[in-house]
């Protein structure tokens, strides 16, 4: 069964642009390690909650917006395997100079089983 990494990121909302062109470089770093699909969601109905929500989540500012994202993997060992090479693979090391579209401190992620994958 498949493996997901999830992820929920506060991003300014003038670093849509940004945020996209780094995860358009990264996504296939990510497969070309295992990955089977990355996909990127920027948000734009996402609703204040009663008790809790996406956005005091990550803490996201006024000026912010969520995104939403995941990785799939085949399975739980290609994930451990694959994530390994790609937090080493020198593609992926920080630029000098070059700042994330995000702050990372405030990014969100796990690791998922899958426990079901219904397809219309």
């Amino acid at each position: 069964m498949a493996y997901m990494d999830g992820f929920v990121i506060p991003v300014p909302k003038g670093n849509k642009e940004r945020y996209k062109e780094v995860a358009a470089y990264a996504a296939p770093i990510f497969i070309e390690h295992g990955a089977t699909r990355v996909v990127e969601c920027w948000g734009n109905d996402v609703k204040p909650g009663k008790t809790n929500d996406f956005r005091t989540a990550v803490i996201a500012e006024e000026d912010e917006e969520v995104v939403f994202s995941w990785i799939e993997w085949p399975d739980k060992a290609t994930r451990d395997a694959g994530a390994e090479k790609v937090m080493k693979d020198e593609r992926m090391q920080p630029k000098e100079g070059e700042d994330m579209p995000f702050v990372g401190a405030r990014l969100i992620y796990g690791g998922f089983e899958v426990l079901l994958d219904a397809k219309g």
